[in-house]
């Protein structure tokens, strides 16, 4: 058997001192989430966050910064998942677009709010994703090249 992580990005967006999260089904309920999904064939890693933000939550994103590279292993699943998360901007909003299959809603919440939610976060890189935001950790998208 060949093991290989599956790839995922995800978005680090705050405005006005919230972070947009998802909520969403899950086999283990109803979870939160950084808007976030896996990347596909041929995708670069810029246009798969564009992507899944826009499916997931309505909202136009453009990444600004990679924040970080995170490898978290699932043990209860037996997957190991390697997220790449940026932060960036929102620059519009379709409020009439259909999210995701599982997409209850998309949530601005405050820091506060996400903690207390600890045990409905989908993995343990969402708190670490918005600390590492928080405390400064922004590199160049330029890091990340996308080799055709």
């Amino acid at each position: 058997m060949i093991w290989k992580p599956h790839v995922t990005v995800a978005a680090v967006i705050e405005r006005e001192g919230e972070f947009l999260l998802v909520e969403e089904e899950t086999d283990e309920g109803v979870r939160f989430n950084q808007p976030a999904g896996h990347l596909e064939c041929r995708e670069a890693l810029c246009d798969a966050v564009v992507r899944e933000v826009l499916e997931e939550t309505g909202y136009d994103f453009v990444p600004r910064t990679l924040v970080g590279v995170y490898n978290w292993r699932n043990e209860a699943k037996d997957i190991t998942y390697l997220r790449f998360a940026f932060a960036g901007e929102i620059t519009g909003h379709d409020a009439a677009r259909r999210l995701d299959e599982g997409i209850i809603a998309a949530r601005w919440m405050t820091l506060p709010a996400i903690c207390a939610l600890a045990d409905r976060h989908r993995s343990p890189l969402i708190l670490r994703c918005i600390e590492d935001w928080q405390a400064g950790r922004r590199y160049p998208l330029d890091l990340i090249v996308h080799y055709s």
